[in-house]
């Protein structure tokens, strides 16, 4: 293969290399094969992303499903032609004639951007005689016949450059793998995704609804709040055990807490304020409001660092670990909402942890300790990333070599293997994030634990050492579910809605096949409820197929259906999720089998 920018040993020694070659080649052939059935199309840009590529083109209209169809035969066509990726480099002055006399204006816009006397061109040849010559730096495949295993997706709208005030493009989707196997793996796990969407089961399962005038804010209804509770009482009571205390803090502060803490500067393009002279507060010794800038609290830290600051503290005091499910409030765009992964209105199991700096690696380690506890409760896997300081951080080189020697060293103290995510730490400190691994070995981003040496000196935090000295305290920001809507969400797709025993927000439901086992259909339903189980009692006048049916669709742990028979030997007859039938049990046992499995892992 080709590959002038890397050579061919390091192609052939790095896979994710190898597969963004593959997938940038593939986008090519996409707009290859669009250019030949819209000879007037305008080309943008044509990446490899994860899994997949895009290009986003204009072609006068807005692209339909049968276009995908028609592209994909002609991208099959080209791929067939096993056509070479020839590499070209080119005077900026020739690129631009040659662009410009085709009117792709993209690509001149692009090409006075870089300001670099010469450019990358690939060109391919048909075997018909036509060509498709693009702008691209690379790296290809060798020839097009070795992209076969591709599928187009999907297309949406997109702005160019992400730009809302210029040309909003079509963007195509697509996939492409190195063997028909993987190809077919992927699309399965694809498809698998669509019926697994927590917006999709949220709405079927009645757990969480949307409305356009809350935007990016979930209504909780009564069966997602069982759930929401069920998580959030967890947490609560194992941190408590763990030595954390709870605390509530104010939703709204003033612009100096957050100027204090680094966020006006670093982050106030994602929060809530209000604008200057919109609330006024009156001073005791002053008979004349001031006008004030208020902000809705966005993240719990710097309102822990005014508890700290409240009191005097000793060495002997510490480590102080304080515990948040306060309300948060983040201004995200309208376009990267998406269902409970990416709200603007969530609440976290979001603690800090005070302590002197010797004691970091001991604190570090108890919340590693606590993620390899808690996400083997759900069945899910995990992988560690170790991000470093970014361009825009706060303080000295020295502090911050300090702060990721200590994580990276509580992370090898465990033997934990971990990946360094460069430039991606907090602006006030580095950080571990953890990606969780779903059903589908999809990653989600969740636990995380940061080291703050920043914003204590900002806050002037102190605490007394046993030198009789002043002192500053290190801070851990961490996080082990992460915000409960994510988490849930995340949640969702992973069980696909079939929630274990514990965590399902009804356990149990109890159908009656006619009135004449209504009787004991109330005394098992009551037995249920008085034994702690999440139990419903379906007593109407529907046909037995009709509620087994309904409580199906609810993914529901257990059934139990009683007739006559229940009646009389006051027993119950069992189902279980997935139309299995369980048979007969005396209501004792069941009560005993329920009871231990609806005990939390946690």
């Amino acid at each position: 293969m080709e590959e002038h920018e890397r050579g061919r040993e390091a192609f052939e020694s790095d896979e994710a290399y190898r597969l963004h070659c593959l997938r940038h080649s593939t986008a090519h052939i996409l707009a290859q094969a669009i250019q030949t059935l819209h000879p007037q199309a305008s080309f943008a840009i044509g990446p490899a992303i994860e899994d997949g590529f895009y290009y986003d083109i204009d072609i006068g209209r807005t692209v339909h499903e049968q276009d995908l169809e028609l592209i994909e035969a002609e991208m099959k066509r080209v791929v067939k032609e096993n056509q070479p990726f020839e590499r070209e480099e080119w005077s900026a002055d020739d690129a631009l004639k040659y662009f410009g006399e085709r009117k792709q204006n993209f690509k001149l816009e692009l090409i006075q951007g870089f300001g670099d006397p010469t450019v990358s061109i690939y060109r391919n040849r048909s075997k018909e005689g036509g060509e498709f010559v693009d702008l691209c730096k690379g790296p290809h495949v060798l020839r097009t016949g070795q992209c076969k295993h591709f599928k187009l997706l999907r297309f949406s709208g997109a702005y160019w450059r992400g730009d809302a005030t210029k040309p909003q493009l079509q963007r195509i989707y697509g996939t492409v793998w190195p063997t028909k196997d993987e190809l077919d793996k992927h699309l399965y796990r694809l498809e698998e995704a669509k019926k697994r969407d927590h917006r999709k089961l949220g709405k079927e399962l009645d757990l969480f609804m949307f409305h356009e005038w809350a935007p990016g804010a979930p209504f909780w209804l009564p069966r997602g709040e069982d759930l929401y509770n069920n998580l959030s009482q967890r947490m609560r009571t194992l941190l408590t055990s763990e030595g954390y205390v709870a605390v509530r803090t104010p939703m709204v502060f003033d612009k100096s807490l957050w100027e204090t803490s680094g966020h006006w500067s670093h982050y106030i393009g994602n929060m809530y304020h209000f604008p200057d002279g919109h609330f006024d507060h009156q001073h005791a010794e002053s008979e004349t409001p001031e006008s004030r800038i208020l902000a809705l609290k966005a993240m719990n830290c710097p309102s822990h660092m005014l508890i700290f600051r409240n009191k005097k503290h000793s060495y002997r005091d510490l480590p102080l670990r304080i515990h948040d499910q306060g309300v948060l409030h983040r201004n995200e765009v309208s376009g990267s909402l998406s269902g409970l992964t990416r709200v603007r209105q969530f609440s976290q199991d979001d603690a800090h942890i005070f302590c002197m700096e010797s004691q970091i690696g001991e604190e570090v380690g108890r919340v590693l300790d606590l993620v390899s506890r808690i996400y083997p409760a759900f069945d899910m896997g995990y992988q560690v990333l170790l991000s470093t300081r970014p361009a825009d951080k706060l303080g000295d080189d020295d502090l911050w070599d300090r702060a990721e020697g200590a994580l990276q060293q509580a992370l090898e103290s465990r033997g934990l293997a971990y990946k360094v995510n460069a430039g991606d730490g907090a602006f006030y400190g580095p950080k571990i994030d953890f990606e969780v691994l779903d059903a589908l070995g999809r990653p989600f981003q969740c636990a995380t634990i940061q080291l703050d040496f920043q914003m204590p000196r900002r806050f002037e935090l102190e605490y007394i050492g046993a030198d009789n000295q002043a002192h500053t305290p290190v801070v851990i920001h961490r996080a082990i579910l992460g915000s409960f809507e994510r988490f849930i969400g995340v949640l969702i797709e992973h069980y696909a809605g079939n929630f274990p025993v514990w965590l399902a927000p009804e356990q149990v439901r109890v159908l009656t096949v006619s009135e004449k086992s209504l009787a004991h259909g109330q005394k098992v339903y009551e037995a249920l409820l008085a034994a702690g189980i999440k139990a419903t009692f379906d007593d109407s006048d529907d046909k037995i197929g009709a509620k087994i049916r309904n409580a199906s669709l609810m993914k529901l742990p257990y059934m139990l259906v009683l007739g006559e028979k229940e009646q009389e030997n006051g027993g119950v007859s069992v189902r279980a999720r997935g139309q299995l039938d369980l048979g007969a049990s005396t209501l004792e046992d069941f009560l005993a089998k329920v009871k231990a499995e609806a005990k939390p892992p946690f």
